[in-house]
């Protein structure tokens, strides 16, 4: 797993990657720039109060927040937007370390929407279970443990049949994933590391697809020797 990390890193370089990584970055960007422009120019031409003090206080406390709170959703957006592009990471890693793969199997559409709703189910149904451990584990501050041990449960598994499915059915990726549960759901705590730190949270989605291509890979090659 290590080793497969360690590769997700080094093919950053990779034109393919960064081309992904610069179109989230760059989107996410102009995102954040349109909506402080029209939260300014609103501001700018609407009064909130007839005191004029009032009113320019109320208009640079909004306008403050307008810069500072969309910073903390820019990685969110940045991988909202690099989310159809990842793909092409998984298919730019299968060409660099298994050159002898054949062409990824095309999912039907119907595929991709049931198993996106499905993972969405899923996460809201994990997250509403959790809720009476985070209320007992709020006096303790162990919250964070829990938070990064069921995010490396969902990430591991959303990531590690956006890999998967690639090369294999519905049926089989689910039956892989059981079979391996343990060593996914350490890789998705991995990658829910990834996506707490600062900055190198706006690479996580390329680095997490590209390092759980390898553990996918990894494991259906044990699961199938022959």
């Amino acid at each position: 797993m290590i080793g497969s990390l360690f590769k997700a890193f080094a093919q950053l370089s990779d034109p393919r990657l960064s081309r992904v990584l610069k179109w989230g970055i760059a989107g996410a960007l102009a995102a954040y720039v349109t909506l402080v422009a029209i939260i300014w120019t609103v501001l700018a031409n609407v009064s909130l109060f007839t005191n004029a003090w009032a009113d320019w206080s109320t208009d640079l406390a909004v306008g403050a927040a307008a810069l500072v709170l969309p910073i903390l959703f820019f990685p969110a957006l940045a991988t909202t937007i690099m989310g159809p592009m990842l793909d092409g990471v998984a298919e730019a890693v299968e060409r660099r370390h298994y050159p002898h793969l054949a062409p990824a199997r095309v999912q039907p559409v119907s595929e991709v929407v049931l198993g996106t709703l499905r993972f969405l189910g899923l996460t809201i149904v994990v997250n509403l279970a959790a809720l009476p451990v985070y209320a007992i584990l709020l006096i303790t501050g162990l919250t964070v443990v829990l938070a990064v041990t069921l995010n490396g449960y969902l990430l591991g598994r959303e990531y590690f049949e956006l890999a998967a499915a690639r090369r294999l059915d519905p049926m089989a990726m689910r039956a892989l994933f059981r079979a391996q549960l343990g060593r996914v759901w350490s890789a998705g705590i991995v990658i829910a590391l990834l996506f707490s730190v600062p900055i190198l949270n706006l690479a996580a989605p390329v680095i997490a697809t590209a390092f759980m291509t390898h553990v996918a890979e990894t494991l259906r090659m044990r699961a199938n020797p022959l």
